[in-house]
């Protein structure tokens, strides 16, 4: 097949997402109205590999130590094309995160893209990836060894702007626990060693600390438990903390600064310290530019005008597979500029008649630049050549 061809094959891509219109709805809104939190989610897992197995995609449920992570195949060989699926819900706010729109995005994107698949070959495999928000999923299913027959990954996030474009922050998680020595508070205090003493000294000189690090850097955190009577001296307290930095070398650096704040706190109180890093954090993303503009000019073929400038995005574990293999994480607007992430606001959105729309869109945008792939083998070279001189 020539490129004629493969211009007419995208002009009936959106044509293949509007007939899965109803079920991608459904599965979008399925997945949003019942939330389920990081390496939790089987409802969603389950709802989503059913789907794709109904349309002809072979899944393997379950990778490694990760029973809510899927891979779900269709066709073989070269180019291969991962498709990122997200649909962990947030603590209370449910999917404020949007998760449910990314899932149902991906499972929309797949089932238009066979038609790529049957014609010019190669292989697309949608990526169940669980806990975005708290695990660092991606890193974990990388660890599995799962992108290392993967030649290029992308997905969409919904948002405020039509970008595909970003710059995220790495990001690590910590959990600080004291450990002190009961006593009552008011007949006997001068025997306690107050151990939430502690964690508020720890966020005293953290404030401190953030006079003196970067506009980008970001350290933000909450007690996780404080005492359990006011009479008592408490002898246990807790918190977590998130640090971000925009580049792996500087997040190193602040969090020893962030360690140090905890450890000064120890030597002050008495308390003893604790502080347990997590094993994986998000790395910075770097967006393939070559895949991006694919990407714009598909989203300008759906109707949406695109942002020229790089667009701050906090952080993602899609910035971990972006530094192994070329990636895009394109945002895609659902809401009015200004709502923000994670909010009752941005809740709503994920489940309204422009949430549905902008994840059919986002679907479509993907399936075409999937085409644009399979069927050019010069596109897939100036991919890998970029992100080769990026290394």
């Amino acid at each position: 097949m020539n490129m004629d061809d493969a211009k007419q094959l995208k002009m009936r891509i959106p044509q293949l997402i509007e007939q899965h219109k109803d079920e991608l709805q459904s599965l979008c809104l399925k997945i949003h109205s019942c939330p389920e939190t990081g390496l939790n989610e089987f409802k969603a897992a389950e709802w989503i590999t059913a789907y794709l197995e109904r349309n002809g995609f072979i899944v393997q449920r379950g990778i490694g130590s990760l029973p809510t992570a899927f891979i779900a195949s269709y066709g073989e060989g070269k180019p291969h094309i991962a498709l990122l699926a997200e649909y962990d819900a947030l603590p209370e706010l449910g999917h404020a995160c949007g998760h449910n729109i990314i899932a149902s995005a991906a499972a929309g994107s797949a089932i238009a893209s066979r038609v790529a698949v049957d014609s010019f070959g190669g292989k697309i495999t949608v990526v169940g990836s669980p806990s975005e928000e708290f695990h660092c999923g991606k890193e974990l299913l990388i660890r599995e060894g799962v992108f290392e027959d993967i030649d290029l990954a992308m997905m969409i996030h919904p948002g405020c702007v039509n970008a595909s474009i970003i710059s995220t922050l790495a990001c690590i998680n910590l959990e600080a626990e004291f450990t002190g020595l009961e006593a009552h508070a008011s007949a006997n205090p001068e025997e306690g060693v107050n151990a939430l003493e502690a964690i508020i000294l720890s966020f005293n000189a953290i404030n401190s600390l953030r006079q003196h690090i970067p506009e980008s850097a970001r350290i933000h955190g909450i007690i996780t438990d404080g005492g359990q009577a006011a009479n008592i001296v408490p002898a246990h307290a807790s918190a977590m903390f998130m640090v971000r930095a925009n580049t792996m070398e500087y997040l190193e650096s602040l969090q020893q600064s962030v360690e140090d704040c905890f450890k000064g706190a120890s030597l002050s109180t008495g308390a003893k310290l604790r502080c347990r890093w997590a094993k994986v954090c998000c790395k910075p993303m770097k967006t393939n530019r070559k895949l991006a503009s694919l990407f714009n000019q598909n989203m300008v073929l759906a109707g949406r005008e695109m942002e020229t400038r790089t667009v701050d995005f906090a952080s993602t574990d899609m910035g971990n597979i972006s530094q192994a293999i070329p990636s895009i994480h394109p945002i895609v607007a659902i809401a009015p500029i200004g709502t923000s992430l994670h909010s009752v606001d941005f809740l709503k959105a994920a489940a309204s008649e422009a949430g549905i729309r902008g994840m059919l869109d986002g679907a479509s945008a993907m399936a075409c630049t999937i085409t644009d792939v399979l069927s050019n083998q010069g596109i897939i070279n100036e991919i890998k050549k970029e992100f080769q001189s990026r290394q």
